[in-house]
């Protein structure tokens, strides 16, 4: 489980040298508050022997202003409840990262590619997030070199995909993240994600393990040239809906190989995209709508708490305002008109993804030998 042991620091009341009152109190609610909607979202339906494995795309992690304390937890409570997690535009500095990991605690790893370097790579990372107690790595990482008779204008891929492999009991599988490149050009788009599949099948065919493609796939509609050439690669596609902050755009995406050496060697039991902005940072964008599960009155006694617009506000402005200050920057002229924008930077202007694999076929194993 994610870690809270730095909790006790947070007693100080600062944040980066500015004051933060009832620190520790409320980062505590904010938890206890998101626990409940992960449970109820995540782990309460979850299959004995599967393998969840989560996407997200963190926006500029973490090239700007710091993030707060507080988000570090947020991040980190969410991942932690997948076994394995592919994040995408992870900056150049790794220190963030490093916070995040303590935050996941001892059982955590991951594995880092280098800085993409290369037009429209955007100085950007891709990392492998896996629960130790739940996978364990196969000794083979790299990134996918697309073949050169399928270069797309005869260039490799601005953002290269990141490809390690790893096994969940019995159940071998490799993860390739990709952070598909974003501008007008929307056939280029959909030639980059029909490459790398590509280079998956035929791995697949070859290997016995499942492949699969993962990432921020910058997928405008769900009927348009970029998911029609993620469907037509024959990768199971789950439908995971729009996981832009707006709810208008398809952006990120999960596949996988089902044909090949594995064989039938994992089903997709759940998938879903999670909202956490009923329970931290919000506001949702149908604020006046119940969450999904409405607290009860033991739950309210427990320390959870559903906010509104209003009070975000008033507890972030002022903290936000002097953090602003410290690093030579005017706060914002109208907080409520930016807020949104402010939380994006904090958490994200994506959505995590995730999908839950069958893994055990031990039964079907053993009746081969009756």
């Amino acid at each position: 489980m994610a870690f809270y042991h730095t909790l006790k620091s947070y007693g100080n009341n600062k944040e980066q040298e500015v004051d933060y009152p009832n620190k520790q109190s409320w980062l505590a609610q904010r938890l206890l508050t998101l626990r409940h909607d992960l449970y109820h979202q995540i782990e309460k339906g979850r299959q004995p022997n599967s393998l969840i494995v989560g996407s997200w795309n963190i926006r500029a992690f973490d090239d700007g202003m710091p993030r707060l304390d507080e988000t570090y937890h947020y991040i980190a409570e969410i991942i932690d409840h997948f076994d394995i997690c592919a994040l995408q535009e992870i900056k150049s500095d790794l220190a963030p990262l490093i916070k995040l990991m303590k935050c996941l605690g001892p059982n955590w790893d991951y594995f880092v590619n280098d800085v993409s370097t290369h037009k429209g790579g955007n100085k950007e990372r891709s990392a492998f997030l896996f629960n130790r107690n739940k996978v364990f790595f196969r000794n083979l990482i790299g990134e996918i070199v697309v073949p050169s008779d399928q270069l797309i204008n005869g260039e490799q891929i601005a953002r290269t995909p990141f490809f390690a492999s790893f096994q969940a009991q019995w159940f071998k599988f490799s993860l390739c993240s990709a952070h598909i490149i974003f501008g007008d050009d929307l056939n280029l788009r959909a030639q980059e994600i029909k490459a790398i599949a590509s280079s998956l099948i035929k791995r697949a065919k070859k290997e016995d393990q499942v492949h699969i493609f993962l990432g921020d796939m910058n997928i405008e509609k769900q009927d348009d040239v970029i998911m029609e050439a993620l469907k037509s690669t024959r990768m199971v596609v789950p439908d995971f809906g729009p996981t832009n902050m707006s709810g208008n755009r398809w952006f990120d995406q999960m596949a996988f190989t089902q044909k090949g050496k594995a064989g039938n060697k994992t089903r997709l039991l759940r998938h879903n995209k999670f909202d956490w902005r009923h329970a931290i940072f919000g506001p949702h964008p149908d604020e006046n709508k119940l969450p999904p599960l409405a607290l009860s009155n033991d739950d309210i006694a427990a320390g959870k708490s559903r906010l509104s617009k209003r009070e975000l506000l008033e507890h972030y402005e002022p903290i936000v305002s002097q953090l602003r200050i410290c690093y030579g920057k005017e706060p914002y002229a109208d907080f409520s008109k930016s807020y949104k924008t402010w939380t994006s930077f904090e958490m994200s202007d994506h959505l995590p993804i995730w999908m839950e694999l069958e893994i055990d076929y031990s039964d079907e194993y053993l009746r081969k030998y009756l």
